[in-house]
Parts: structure tokens; sequence; C-alpha cells
């Protein structure tokens, strides 16, 4: 059965949102990668747990937009979704993580200014292996415009949550044609 007109944009509507949002996905966590790597600075172990909704993401977009270019726009839909779900998840970890760095609430125990030493000597060999440097979660290593690394992870979060949740819904208003 082939798509009607109508059909067809709304498919091409979901792959091109997709699409910019695997783009920007991955360039936001190619930057955080090259902050580290390049830049020298060390993620807190806050900051390494924002990253898993782009190491989860990123391929389940790719997914999605094979299963929008195969004619599978429902099955892109959950995957779209999951994804959408998972960078809500991330705005939630990244407006944590801000309000610790604000002094607003504590953080997890493990990487606060109040533990003066490592709570064991794993720790204090994997602060030694990161340059002698053990990365806090309440202290802001940077700030752009008034907003940490966290605080842009957030607000890049809410945007690839908001361009997901779009492209997941243009994919479920698609009829499938693989039938």
């Amino acid at each position: 059965m082939a798509l009607s007109s109508m059909e067809a944009s709304r498919g091409t509507s979901s792959y091109q949102i997709g699409a910019l949002v695997l783009f920007v996905a991955v360039a936001a966590i190619l930057t955080a990668l090259g902050f580290e790597h390049i830049g020298g600075y060390q993620p807190c172990p806050l900051c390494l747990q924002q990253r898993w909704a782009y190491y989860a993401g990123i391929p389940a977009l790719f997914a999605a937009l094979v299963l929008v270019a195969s004619q599978r726009p429902k099955a892109a839909a959950v995957l779209f979704f999951l994804v959408a779900l998972a960078f809500l998840a991330n705005t939630g970890l990244g407006i944590y993580h801000s309000g610790v760095e604000w002094k607003f609430w504590e953080g997890p125990a493990g990487c606060s200014s109040t533990q003066a030493l490592p709570g064991s000597v794993g720790d204090l060999m994997s602060g030694l292996s990161q340059g002698g440097h053990i990365a806090r979660c309440d202290d802001s290593a940077w700030r752009f415009l008034g907003l940490s690394f966290a605080g842009w992870n957030a607000l890049i979060s809410l945007a690839l949550f908001a361009g997901a949740l779009k492209a997941a819904s243009s994919a479920a208003m698609t009829r499938d044609s693989a039938r």
C-alpha cells in the first residue's frame, strides 16, 4: 500500500526532526568529551551520569531513523518516545546537578566538598589517575552566560526531549506501509 502525500510528508517530518535531534545529541556529547579530553575539565560523578542519556539515545535515534526510512513509523515512534523519556530524565538530572552547584540542596555524599577525604583507597586511586584532581559535584568548573555544564545540559536535554517527542508524534501519525 502506497503512502498518501500527507502521510509521506509526516514520515519525512519525523525523519527530519529525528535527524536534527540525533545531530544535536552527537554535537552535545562530543562537546562534553572535548571539554574533558582537550580542555582538561574533569567530570564529576553526576556529570558522567548525565552522559548516559546520550550514550543510549544516540544509537536509539539512529535505529529510529532507519525504521522511518524503511517505512516502519510505528516502531520508530516507540524508539523516539523512549529517547524523549531518557532526555526528560536527563533534564531532571541536569537541574538537580545545577541545584547542587548553586547549593540549593545537598548532592551525593561521594562528590561534595563536605567529603574532605576519599571514601576508599579505590576513590583515592581513581582521583590520582585523573591527574590528582577529584571532581566535585557541588563546584561548577565553568560557566557561560551564568549556566554551568549541568545547566547547559539541562537546557539541551529539554530541547532534545521536545524534538524526540515531536518526531515520535509525527511518526505515530504515519501508517506502516511495510505490512
